[in-house]
């Protein structure tokens, strides 16, 4: 990664502040600056310059479309996994639904969204696939396909185990 110099870091950080996302930083560097970068390049030296563009900070009040699905016992956007009322410990939780239904299933994605640290899908018991991503504070999200969709009660701690298994394990 080619190292800029003060007045440079200067301009990148006023970009910053006009609202620039990373991308539009990355295509500024390069037609403004004939400096061409990656965009985890970019990514890295924002980190470095320590500044946080527009396209990385919390949202402040865009209500996630979770929020209307998320029972007041049930999964929140806060705490989209929650323990059992019973939690067992350190033992590990069946991943098979003995009932006779299905199985939950987590695929984590290759190509990481932009401001997420992971995203993936999910494939409940009762057959129903689901988007998930964690962003760059460590939060799940889930977001079904169908509006109202709420996954089976016991899947979600299946969920969070299968996630945290495949996150170890891919990273």
């Amino acid at each position: 990664m080619m190292q800029l110099d003060e007045n440079q870091k200067k301009t990148v950080a006023g970009w910053i502040e006009e609202g620039l996302d990373l991308s539009a930083i990355q295509s500024r560097l390069e037609s403004e600056m004939d400096i061409p970068m990656t965009y985890m390049d970019v990514r890295f030296l924002v980190g470095d310059l320590e500044l946080v563009p527009k396209d990385e900070e919390e949202p402040e009040e865009e209500p996630e479309p979770e929020e209307k699905l998320a029972p007041a016992d049930g999964p929140t956007p806060d705490n989209p996994f929650p323990a059992p009322e019973d939690p067992i410990g350190e033992v590990p939780l069946p991943t098979d639904d003995v009932a006779g239904g299905g199985e939950v299933s987590v695929t984590v994605s290759p190509v990481t969204q932009v401001g997420m640290m992971a995203s993936g899908s999910v494939t409940f018991s009762d057959g129903v696939k689901c988007e998930w991503h964690v962003d760059q504070y460590g939060r799940p999200s889930l977001v079904p396909q169908q509006d109202g969709y709420r996954p089976p009660e016991d899947d979600m701690p299946k969920f969070g185990q299968k996630l945290q298994e495949e996150m170890r394990g891919g990273y």
